[in-house]
């Protein structure tokens, strides 16, 4: 195997065993017992057809010219076809601009700021706020109304709501407004969170949340978990037995709407909640709700104990802190 060292840089592994009528098997198996260090590439030779290096600085300079500063190589290929003229094909002018480091976009592209993931606590009641608006589908095809929800994260509890004929920041404004004044917020207490809809980061509901001292927050750009209290309310709502396929009139929405959020507010026994109603919550009556649930419970447990195998029964507890987007332990 004396004369492979000496072949294997100039025509490769393959044809060197050939040539020297030696197996490619034990000529790797002999370099692996002695430890040898990795072959260098074999030198590839120019294919005959390639450019020579003059050639290809015409083709370069061609490129390089002012009448071609915005035309593609596509374009330029085309220019000196009808001028008369051909040098190579438009991928060997892609592969010279390549090697001279010239085939970056050359328009300015839109970064993207990082948009930093919420993270909203609530408490309490009147601390956090989520609202949206989502399509409800009208009497024909192509024709909405629009339902706007706005919902305290603490309580699920629904503290205003509009159905209208159109999406507009006017009436989101007006709706936010009206809602504040109901609950009396005061300022510096509340946040509303909101996704990146065109109502939700208009100036006029900007303004008004600055005039009122309310700090809002956004959710980032395609992310639905950044406000999912809003959109496990819709889901309650379009998935409500009596829900129809499509709304006859405005009046018809906004009649549904009414009968809904009553249920809703009042009745719902809400999953997250300690299957506490939204109203009992907002209004902090859950430890006397609790406590008439531990009554009936510690009755039944006195009436038929061997019912309850490992230990007396609980009732189950109210939300003492909710989230959006809680932060990962270390």
């Amino acid at each position: 195997m004396a004369g492979l060292g000496e072949l294997i840089p100039v025509v490769g592994v393959k044809q060197a065993c050939a040539a020297l009528n030696i197996p490619r098997a034990s000529f790797y198996r002999k370099r692996i017992l002695e430890g040898s260090p990795a072959l260098p590439a074999a030198r590839r030779p120019a294919p005959a057809r390639s450019l020579v290096p003059a050639e290809r600085e015409k083709v370069l300079a061609y490129l390089h010219e002012e009448r071609f500063q915005n035309a593609s190589p596509a374009a330029v290929y085309a220019t000196l076809l009808d001028e008369g003229e051909y040098h190579c094909s438009i991928r060997t002018m892609y592969r010279i601009l390549a090697e001279a480091g010239e085939t970056r976009e050359r328009r300015d592209q839109l970064v993207h700021p990082a948009y930093k993931k919420p993270e909203l606590l609530a408490t309490g009641p009147n601390q956090l706020w989520s609202w949206d608006i989502t399509k409800l589908l009208g009497p024909v095809k192509w024709t909405y109304y629009y339902l706007y929800v706005i919902l305290d994260v603490f309580s699920r509890y629904v503290v205003g709501w509009m159905v209208a004929d159109g999406e507009s920041a006017e009436l989101a404004k007006r709706l936010i407004g009206d809602s504040c004044g109901k609950q009396a917020i005061e300022p510096g207490r509340l946040t509303i969170h909101a996704d990146r809809g065109s109502s939700m980061t208009s100036k006029p509901v900007a303004f008004l949340m600055a005039d009122l001292g309310i700090t809002k927050t956004h959710s980032r750009p395609h992310v639905s978990d950044d406000n999912p209290y809003s959109e496990s309310h819709f889901r309650t709502l379009k998935y409500r037995p009596g829900f129809p396929e499509r709304f006859g009139s405005l009046q018809d929405a906004r009649s549904f709407a009414q009968a809904f959020f009553a249920w809703y507010n009042g009745e719902h026994r809400h999953s997250g909640l300690g299957l506490l109603s939204p109203e009992v919550v907002h209004h902090g009556l859950a430890s006397a709700a609790i406590g008439r649930r531990r009554e009936v419970l510690d009755a039944a447990y006195l009436a038929h104990p061997e019912r309850f195998v490992r230990r007396p029964p609980e009732p189950l507890p109210a939300p003492v802190a909710v989230w959006i987007n809680k932060p990962q332990q270390p």
